[in-house]
């Protein structure tokens, strides 16, 4: 087999690439499966936090990182930006000879898919470096073998994730929904997540197993909600039977303050509260701009998060906002 060869003449200097976060609207979990993974139900949301990932050339693949927490990102192949790299120069025969800078604003380990994002961004910035013309189902592909979450960072707007969360139906979101993310101090494990979620499944009685539990299903109240684009009825199906989060309790076992933090935003005034995701990060759902304000500045104020972002849903996926 011939050796791989240098990347082509960059269209530019370097292409920086901007990714947003995502909070689950729903995290609908099935069984565990045969291979260890849970079929899930994901309604996915793009939100307007955002990591950006410069591509350049260089003699080999580095990795940098800058901004919040950036000291607990690694800066090795460990790293899913440097595996999506070395993945696409693999595809197209190429050397993967790229530095990768992650300017990190996305919460590090706080289930808003950080790393994925820093994939997905990855990918596109390096496919336009390289001269671009990989086809979208390829890169889409590419994200699945990265990650559950990557295809959609690299997608973004809304979602239903089937399978792992990785085979994506885009969903109608007919209006603007306001948002503050109280990000906590550490992060979760993914997995020990999951592993909780099972573990209290089989202590409340019931079992873990695909044959245990039901299919996972979308709430249609909750996709009619978004598709209206009315707040009150997202919220309403946010909080129906305690969460739309089925790793909120899970999360919440593995550290109990979170059941302060979703409190103290609920006090403020937020119309619905859950953990997004895996955690530790926590959504609050507001009725606008004015009230993510005031709930943000009471959840710095409570004391039960490390600070609290306001922002808005849904927002574009990975896209190129400069090149050079």
């Amino acid at each position: 087999m011939p050796a791989a060869a240098s990347a082509p003449a960059p269209v530019s200097a370097a292409v920086t690439v901007r990714v947003p976060a995502k909070v689950n609207a729903q995290l609908a979990v099935g069984g565990l499966r045969p291979d260890g993974f849970h079929d899930l139900a994901n309604v996915f949301l793009a939100v307007g936090l955002y990591d950006e990932v410069t591509a350049a050339p260089a003699d080999g693949l580095r990795i940098t990182v800058s901004g919040p927490d950036a000291a607990h990102v690694p800066a090795d192949d460990s790293n899913l930006a440097a595996r999506a790299a070395r993945a696409l120069a693999e595809r197209r025969g190429l050397r993967p000879d790229v530095h990768l800078h992650i300017a990190k604003d996305i919460p590090v380990a706080g289930g808003m898919a950080g790393g994925s994002a820093d994939a997905a961004a990855a990918l596109l910035a390096c496919d336009t470096l390289w001269g671009g013309g990989t086809p979208r189902e390829e890169l889409l592909a590419i994200c699945a073998e990265l990650g559950s979450d990557v295809p959609f960072n690299l997608v973004g707007g809304a979602a239903l994730g089937r399978g792992r969360g990785e085979l994506l139906e885009p969903l109608e979101v007919g209006g603007t929904f306001h948002w503050v993310f109280a990000v906590a101090e550490g992060g979760l494990s993914t997995p020990a997540v999951y592993r909780e979620c099972d573990r209290l499944r089989v202590a409340a009685g019931g079992g873990a197993t695909t044959a245990d539990v039901p299919d996972p299903r979308p709430d249609p109240a909750l996709l009619e909600a978004l598709r209206t684009g009315d707040t009150a009825a997202l919220a309403a199906a946010l909080t129906a039977g305690g969460s739309s989060n089925d790793l909120q309790a899970a999360a919440v076992s593995l550290r109990p303050s979170l059941a302060r933090t979703l409190a103290a935003g609920t006090e403020a005034g937020a119309l619905a509260a859950l953990v997004s995701g895996s955690g530790p990060t926590c959504a609050f759902l507001v009725g606008d701009e004015a009230a993510a304000v005031a709930v943000a500045d009471a959840m710095t104020a409570s004391g039960t998060c490390r600070t609290a972002r306001p922002t808005t849903a849904p927002a574009p996926g990975a896209h190129v906002v400069r090149r050079g």
